[in-house]
């Protein structure tokens, strides 16, 4: 029946459940399931509710985190660390949440488990990613999983059926396209394109009437709040969005790919949790690192999606990261040219540059 929700809708359901605060049931073939909550946004009697269910209720965390708590991590991306009988939800914030660290550190060491199947622990975190929280979650066991989420009201979500949505990407598809005039081109148009899966939505902003048979003058821009709007001095980011379109309207055509992946796919809150870490001395990499995340959490498979729907199969593309080359390539679009960028250095972002040089190959 078409009324009933689809797994991509469920999806969306559980992203903006765990953000509420209200938890998730996962299940498998095997009829084994676990109830999770986001350990960013539980409260103390929800807390109190899932250890009152009985089982081993463990603070999931990704194997970058764990590596900072020095726990081991069994499963390889990731950690299952027991809860002490006499912790509380600040206990289990500290687990999760890297701000109070070196003020604070943990006094351990933690106890991580080893047995068992850790697959429906893994959907929590990429769920808990998707959501944009701390990729940390509460999970324990339930008996009979669909009973008891149907009984509890709470969304139920199938292994089977939510990995491959998790592992890949949504479709995008177009939904409108209008004219905007803007400061670098009078003869601007704006398409907006919205995934199927009730993510957010990406933008395309074209320059003139670029020929779809000639290398299109392209940038792949993340979206950056704090700079592109309030002007940061932390990145570069506002410089570089406004030099390629200044570039794309001296030359008169260009497409500009705006992706809200704020801070490289970590969403603003944190992006903001990251600075307070560099605030504290560590690089870029090493504040996502502590937060649980890679490197780099963005899809830049976007924006060749993108690229391809408007018609476009070669780019000369504006970049000083090789890593979107490499993806325009693999992914059918010929990257005839790399058209650098170097704009927006200061005192403020030097180093933070320096490490985009050094530990993300950038081309700077």
């Amino acid at each position: 029946m078409s009324l009933i929700p689809v797994i991509t809708e469920l999806l969306a359901r559980a992203r903006a459940d765990l953000r509420m605060g209200v938890p998730v049931v996962l299940t498998d073939d095997s009829g084994f399931g676990v109830l999770a909550a986001s350990a960013e946004t539980l409260s103390p009697q929800r807390l109190a509710d899932l250890r009152r269910l009985g089982g081993e209720p463990v603070v999931t965390i990704t194997g970058r985190r764990a590596e900072t708590l020095k726990a081991r991590a069994y499963d390889g991306d990731l950690a299952r660390v027991l809860i002490p009988e006499d912790a509380d939800l600040g206990w289990v914030q500290a687990v999760s949440d890297p701000s109070d660290d070196l003020s604070s550190p943990m006094k351990g060491p933690l106890m991580t488990k080893r047995q068992g199947n850790a697959h429906l622990h893994r959907i929590a975190i990429a769920l808990a990613k998707s959501a944009r929280l701390l990729p940390a979650a509460i999970v324990v066991q339930v008996e009979d999983g669909k009973t008891f989420a149907a009984d509890h009201g709470l969304t139920c979500i199938d292994h089977t059926l939510a990995a491959p949505h998790l592992a890949g990407r949504s479709a995008l598809h177009e939904v409108v396209a209008a004219r905007l005039p803007m400061e670098v081109s009078e003869a601007g148009r704006l398409h907006v394109f919205r995934p199927e899966d009730g993510g957010e939505e990406h933008y395309a902003v074209e320059i003139g009437r670029p020929d779809r048979d000639k290398p299109v003058l392209a940038r792949l821009h993340s979206a950056c709040f704090t700079g592109d709007l309030m002007g940061s001095l932390k990145c570069d980011c506002g410089p570089q969005l406004r030099g390629a379109l200044a570039q794309m309207g001296s030359e008169g055509a260009g497409v500009l790919l705006y992706l809200n992946q704020e801070g490289r796919g970590i969403g603003l809150a944190n992006k903001m949790r990251a600075y307070f870490l560099q605030d504290q001395g560590f690089d870029t990499v090493e504040a996502n690192h502590r937060l649980g995340f890679e490197d780099d959490e963005r899809d830049f498979r976007l924006g060749s999606d993108i690229l391809k729907s408007l018609g476009f199969n070669s780019v000369r593309l504006l970049t000083n990261n090789p890593a979107k080359i490499a993806m325009m390539e693999r992914t059918g679009i010929a990257v005839t040219e790399r058209v650098p960028l170097k704009v927006g250095e200061t005192a403020h972002n030097r180093a933070y540059l320096a490490t985009k040089a050094a530990k993300s190959g950038h081309l700077l």
